[in-house]
């Protein structure tokens, strides 16, 4: 699976598990296209981006998320990467099981 995904609170959650190239690009439309006809009603939709320059196909993917949401009247919302900070793993503050 190339879109990871849940429903919660109304949103539809979509995450591009990672960057896609241009044979990824028609399956992960299909899968986003399945999500969004298998998990109706949701009062907006959410996809999150594998990294912060995301490749054309990653692009042309959200591109159509976003027709298909507009279609239906749903809000489109598009968030970067998590952040993960290695720093944060080090600090002293941090607490370790043993």
């Amino acid at each position: 699976m190339l879109i990871g995904h849940n429903v919660e609170d109304g949103v539809l959650h979509l995450e591009i598990r990672r960057d896609l190239d241009i044979s990824s690009r028609a399956a992960a439309t299909l899968e986003i296209e399945m999500l969004l006809f298998t998990h109706r009603p949701y009062d907006r939709v959410r996809v999150q981006l594998p990294t912060m320059d995301p490749s054309p196909a990653s692009l042309s993917v959200l591109a159509r998320a976003r027709r298909l949401c507009g279609l239906r009247g749903v809000p489109l919302a598009v968030v970067g990467p998590p952040v993960r900070d290695d720093r944060l793993a080090n600090h002293p503050s941090v607490v370790r099981e043993a």
